[in-house]
């Protein structure tokens, strides 16, 4: 199939990317592992949508362009001078630029790249030079025709999770994002995100599935080297407990008398077997190994609630969304305390939106209302979301073009998008002098640089120029 003219959406997160074709994929998107994997047992590697091909997910190693690569001290007013680690941020652009080629490439969405436009998710406070590396990648590399680029929570209100019948959407919400890397509370007023109330939890979904191989080697089997695996095993029986001091009881009773003990039955993929939970009473051979999964399936989920429990000197999930809420108006606090979306994977596990909204409504005043909407599939919600913004008539609007690019460079995306960073009026007045192709980079950057690992790669590396020169 050979796709001339299309929107290309892009949820470009830490773990998965959810692509698609406007019109294509509008439900159902590609999901596809934002890593390049090196398999043990065939020697082989992997590259996005090629681990789906891998035979043997043992012992894996992971190269993932949003990688830590330290931390630095930026100022974001009006919060103040934060220690803010660079992990979350797309430090690895070999890597993330060879993911992308296979997935523009006609095995995954072939399209013709110099003939489409890009709506693609960058992460939460973004560094202003890394933006200038999407800009230039997106134009550069690939040649699209346009692109807009902003944070996923701000995808939302266009979506369908705080969508109600014959109603028009509320100009307040708030959105609770708990992906790979962090967890991010991110009040929306009116179409916008109020970036002075935003506030984020440094646990995500990698620390989560990172804190349960360390707990179950120390108790079980070394899985240190199974972070697939663990990941696997977390998502299948892992619950976030609703009364946390009945279940770690209950956990201390005899396995015949615990009704939360689960045993998982390792995958076997010399006998292509995979993976799954014990049913009860299942009687299992001598060649099957199991992992008895008893108060971890409820602890490590806890994390988001109580960081302190592992020495995060920071608030749980619930006192967090009350700090970010006192922050905003209070006339209008109530509207935010009824109005609280939940998106990415943390949040698909059991009890989860209850928990939240037991201790919600211990912490929210008592004449406000508090209603938390939780996703079918969180993971997508983002995807789904963007979809419907990019169908509006008006996003082309919003998204610049590779014509303004070449005459601006990146102050044309400076100017257009919105940031949490605001554009400084006199920046603004002039034109950035060109750097090479399409006015490169910055003139001078600030202290705000990231390591040297964010410098865009020469062309040629990875897995050629972009996909727009190979098709036919």
């Amino acid at each position: 199939m050979s796709i001339t003219t299309c929107t290309v959406i892009l949820d470009n997160g830490a773990s998965t990317i959810k692509a698609g074709i406007l019109g294509i994929h509008d439900e159902q998107p590609r999901v596809i592992p934002n890593a390049i994997v090196r398999a043990k047992g065939d020697n082989a590697t992997y590259i996005g949508h090629e681990v789906a091909k891998c035979q043997d997910y043992t012992s894996l190693r992971f190269r993932l362009p949003f990688e830590k690569v330290g931390a630095r001290t930026l100022t974001i007013h009006p919060l103040g001078p934060t220690r803010y680690s660079c992990q979350g941020f797309l430090v690895d652009w070999d890597a993330q630029k060879a993911i992308w080629d296979g997935l523009f490439s006609k095995e995954v969405l072939a399209v013709n790249t110099a003939e489409s436009s890009l709506l693609i998710t960058e992460p939460y406070f973004n560094l202003p030079n890394i933006q200038d590396i999407y800009d230039q990648f997106v134009f550069e590399e690939y040649e699209f025709r346009s692109y807009f680029r902003c944070s996923p929570a701000s995808l939302v209100p266009y979506g369908p999770l705080l969508a109600k019948p014959n109603m028009s959407p509320s100009e307040c919400l708030l959105v609770i994002d708990s992906g790979f890397s962090f967890t991010h509370v991110v009040p929306i007023l009116e179409g916008a995100v109020v970036w002075e109330a935003v506030k984020r939890i440094d646990v995500g979904g990698k620390l989560l599935t990172n804190h349960l191989k360390e707990t179950v080697s120390y108790r079980q089997w070394n899985m240190m080297e199974e972070t697939y695996i663990m990941n696997e095993i977390k998502e299948a029986c892992c619950f976030v407990s609703e009364d946390f001091a009945k279940d770690l009881e209950t956990c201390r009773a005899r396995p015949t008398r615990n009704p939360i003990v689960q045993d998982y039955i390792f995958p076997d993929y010399s006998a292509h077997r995979p993976g799954r939970i014990r049913a009860p009473g299942e009687s299992l051979g001598e060649s099957y190994q199991t992992l008895t999964m008893n108060n971890e399936r409820f602890t490590i989920p806890e994390i988001l609630f109580r960081p302190t429990d592992i020495g995060l000197e920071q608030a749980g999930l619930s006192a967090t969304v009350a700090a970010s809420i006192a922050l905003l108006p209070e006339d209008l606090q109530g509207m935010f305390w009824a109005n609280i979306g939940l998106v990415g994977g943390n949040t698909a596990m059991p009890g989860f939106r209850n928990r939240l909204m037991a201790e919600l409504r211990s912490l929210a005043p008592i004449d406000c209302e508090v209603a938390v909407y939780a996703s079918d599939e969180p993971i997508l919600e983002a995807y789904r979301s963007a979809v419907a913004f990019a169908a509006r008539p008006e996003f082309p609007q919003f998204a610049v073009t590779r014509e303004e690019y070449q005459e601006m460079g990146s102050n044309a995306c400076r100017r257009k998008f919105r940031d949490w960073k605001p554009v400084e009026k006199d920046s603004a007045r002039g034109r950035e002098p060109a750097k090479g192709k399409g006015a490169r980079g910055r003139a001078d950057e600030d202290d705000e640089s990231p390591p040297p690992a964010t410098k865009k790669s020469a062309r040629g590396r990875g897995r050629g120029r972009g996909a727009s020169k190979r098709q036919s």
